[in-house]
């Protein structure tokens, strides 16, 4: 399926033109050939200076084609069923207190306004040590606005998002941000703001080809809760095929309780959302018509959940909100 004609248009909406060149390092993401992989096991090894974080907490977007070095992409099928089981007793606990109608009915279309804290992790202050500008980070939020309320072409959900403040931090030993490090944690320790309800998203180069990584909502807020995005995937940075703003629209996903699309691959329940089909492997650029399941439905390329090429994406499913606001309810509210 291709670009839809209003995506196009969101796109380019209050975005300024650039010709800066992404500058590469060992740990940023660089232009990798267009090729689908498969993710690696989220209990991959790290290097000696990192500490591995709890991998049922944490998901991660690579570029497709890449090969990273520590990237809990996919939970394992005990990890799923842990996090699934938790969720229904919570869900159970809440229908007793409140009424079993409020926990399975879609809330209306933007009924939740989620405050966003932007944190921009730059070595310096120029633009190639990730000081990007404020423009860029305003264009993000019209992104998660147009992609959460259905404007882009698939279902409205609850949720709309009100920038509350933008934080920039020089600190050269947190950038770039590594995932699952020592470094990570004592930035987020110091910088994240709000409650269990407050999205706080972290800006930067990002280690190990990742464009970006969430945490699942639990319990209890912890510390670690946010999102991270590689600084240049902000609608008109440089980092090509993966700069219109939707890396930053799949993470919140993960903050909001999705899995990817490609979740358990062609067995069992995959991502726990029964309106996306079953999807044997994450999807690379925008391959029309790809269908790696026997069961029925072509792969769900334009979902934001999958690894598509971001003018490939354009939409949640109506399960997939239902899920969120559940989750929403069960984890976040206040």
């Amino acid at each position: 399926m291709g670009l839809r004609p209003v995506l196009l248009n969101r796109r380019m909406a209050g975005i300024a033109s650039t010709s800066f060149a992404l500058v590469l390092g060992v740990a940023t993401v660089g232009l990798l050939p267009a090729a689908t992989t498969t993710a690696s096991p989220v209990a991959a090894a790290v290097t000696a200076d990192e500490v591995c974080a709890d991998p049922t907490g944490t998901l991660a977007r690579a570029k497709g084609g890449s090969a990273v070095e520590h990237d809990p992409n996919q939970l394992t099928l005990a990890q799923v069923h842990q996090r699934e089981a938790e969720f229904a007793d919570i869900l159970q606990e809440r229908a007793k207190r409140v009424g079993q109608r409020t926990l399975t009915t879609q809330a209306a279309a933007a009924s939740v306004t989620i405050p966003v804290v932007v944190h921009v992790i730059r070595r310096d202050t120029t633009r190639a040590g990730g000081n990007i500008p404020d423009s860029m980070i305003q264009s993000q939020i019209n992104v998660l606005n147009q992609s959460f309320s259905g404007a882009t072409g698939g279902a409205a959900t609850a949720f709309a998002f009100q920038l509350q403040s933008i934080n920039r931090v020089t600190n050269s030993s947190w950038y770039p941000i590594r995932q699952g490090s020592t470094a990570e944690r004592q930035m987020k320790t110091q910088l994240r703001q709000g409650n269990k309800s407050t999205l706080n998203i972290y800006l930067g180069a990002l280690s190990n080809n990742l464009l970006g990584w969430a945490t699942f909502p639990q319990n209890s807020l912890n510390v670690m809760d946010g999102v991270v995005v590689l600084s240049e995937s902000l609608p008109g940075g440089t980092a090509t095929n993966y700069n219109q703003g939707d890396t930053g629209t799949h993470e919140v996903g993960h903050w909001l309780n999705l899995y990817h699309t490609f979740q358990g691959g062609c067995s069992g329940s995959g991502d726990q959302v029964g309106d996306t089909p079953a999807e044997a492997s994450p999807a690379s650029g925008c391959p029309t018509g790809r269908d790696t399941c026997s069961s029925s439905g072509l792969d769900p390329i334009t979902n934001f959940m999958d690894y598509s090429y971001d003018g490939c994406m354009y939409q949640f499913t109506a399960g997939q909100a239902t899920r969120m606001i559940n989750a929403w309810n069960a984890y976040r509210a206040a």
